[in-house]
């Protein structure tokens, strides 16, 4: 199965936490990179007075279930020192969000997929289509491409060049 994952951090070295976070996701058993998009730096969701965030996605082929790579990718957060405050959007070492599993449409507690927010989300969509084809469905919304349409560049710094 191939899923999309949103990685962010804007504290201790973002550009920094992203790269180890791509490692430790690329090392997981059952997991193989198959893209990396650049990085960006983009402003903040959340409260104000806070650092710039660095953004990428990673594409990866998996045998584990969307659960399985949720906990996975929370583990991995753990391990960087992300700490779990409730507050929303705000602050974060290292952010790890599975956007995309397929075609799955997920509605749990513990799981909603696609990702809510990823069709308004530049810092989401702009990596997304560095990675993936403009054709890739996204339930509940349509293509790629199409979002992308709907959704301006605004805001967004490519810092790092991906490799795709």
């Amino acid at each position: 199965m191939i899923a999309y994952i949103g990685l962010g951090s804007n504290l201790n070295d973002p550009i920094a936490q992203v790269k180890r976070a791509r490692q430790a996701i690329a090392a997981m058993e059952g997991v193989c990179e198959q893209g990396f998009s650049s990085l960006y730096r983009t402003a903040p969701m959340g409260p104000p007075n806070q650092p710039e965030y660095v953004n990428a996605v990673m594409a990866v082929a998996t045998e584990r279930s969307p659960y399985e790579l949720l906990s996975a990718l929370q583990a991995i957060e753990a391990a960087h020192g992300r700490v779990r405050t409730g507050e929303r959007w705000g602050p974060r070492v290292l952010d790890l969000d599975l956007l995309l599993y397929g075609r799955y449409c997920i509605r749990s507690q513990a799981l909603i997929l696609p990702h809510p927010g990823l069709a308004q989300r530049p810092f989401v969509l702009y990596p997304l289509a560095e990675i993936a084809s403009p054709a890739l469905f996204i339930p509940g919304h349509g293509t790629l491409g199409e979002l992308l349409r709907r959704c301006p560049y605004e805001g967004l710094v490519r810092l790092e060049v991906g490799d795709g």
